[in-house]
């Protein structure tokens, strides 16, 4: 069996964990085609926050409290940073975390894509599944917000991280996407699937960029393979992170029924077949898919593959 996780955010990287544990059940292959939207570069480093976050998660390294970068990190550099004044100043790198960025911004720079980068560091850290950037070219979530400055686009990452998304925001629009390219190998994936899952992760910014790759959303609606979502939302709230106020810029309610519209239904021209939501919404109704009800929190692995079993008999 062949299963395609389209994925990013760190629910992204914990729902992983669940697939991997089911894959080495049945003995199924595994690939994550991983939102790059929320890339940027600090300090002159490339840094990949939802690769590294499912680095770090499957490789057994991520820290289980904050839920991203590093366990037992330390901020030596970010100090030291600070008490130079350099800028931004609101997003910090932790020492052992720029290790990872410097290996991938000397790559990149010595000419490598980002899915050959991938590769490498994944080396490293064994997470059991074939991880893609969803392209290799660039692309970036940028909010349109309207503040003192006026009316401006600014970094996703400063969006969230500096204002925590408290700022009048128009629109999210993809830097980049219209140009970009499938990195290696994702169309193919997608293409020999058996099923692709949409991970719990935030729909706008997390799955939408993933998407907004040209060719991407064609091949996931257009497949062979059945597409499985799974809610993010759990009784009208998001189970972490800030995916309300992503969907209030849409305009779209924040609700498993709300997510489970903007996905829509592939006889429909959207991408679901089927919509796993949570006990708390059972009875949600998606016009042309079929939906079924199952425990979302992911609160161990085992929990997690329960949830992606339940996933997979919408098949």
């Amino acid at each position: 069996m062949r299963i395609v996780v389209l994925t990013g955010g760190i629910g992204g990287a914990r729902f992983l964990l669940g697939v991997r544990a089911y894959a080495r059940e049945v003995g199924a292959e595994v690939t994550a085609v991983v939102n790059v939207g929320d890339d940027l570069l600090l300090h002159g480093l490339k840094v990949c926050p939802d690769l590294d976050s499912v680095l770090y998660t499957l490789g057994g390294g991520a820290d289980p409290e904050r839920g991203w970068g590093r366990a037992g990190e330390t901020w030596t550099v970010k100090n030291e940073l600070a008490a130079y004044g350099a800028e931004p100043s609101w997003f910090g790198l932790g020492d052992k975390d720029i290790a990872t960025h410097l290996v991938r911004t000397q790559m990149i720079d010595a000419g490598y894509p980002l899915s050959q980068v991938t590769e490498a560091l994944a080396a490293r850290w064994q997470p059991g599944v074939r991880l893609l950037p969803a392209t290799d070219d660039r692309l970036e979530t940028h909010a349109v917000v309207s503040d003192d400055q006026g009316r401006r686009a600014i970094h996703f990452q400063e969006w969230w991280v500096r204002h925590r998304a408290d700022v009048p925001t128009d629109r999210f629009v993809f830097v980049g996407a219209d140009a970009a390219k499938p990195a290696p190998g994702v169309v193919e994936a997608i293409a020999a699937a058996d099923v692709v899952l949409i991970a719990p992760s935030n729909p706008v910014v997390s799955i939408a960029p993933v998407l907004a790759v040209p060719g991407l959303r064609d091949a996931v609606s257009g497949g062979p393979a059945p597409v499985i979502g799974v809610s993010p939302i759990i009784g009208g709230a998001p189970v972490r992170g800030m995916a309300d106020r992503c969907l209030a810029v849409l305009g779209v309610e924040c609700s498993a029924a709300g997510v489970g519209g903007l996905y829509g239904a592939r006889p429909a021209g959207g991408l679901l077949d089927g919509w796993l939501v949570a006990p708390e919404d059972e009875g949600t109704v998606v016009p042309d898919v079929t939906v079924r009800a199952a425990p979302l929190r992911m609160t161990d692995d085992a929990a997690t593959a329960a949830m992606v079993r339940a996933a997979l008999e919408l098949m």
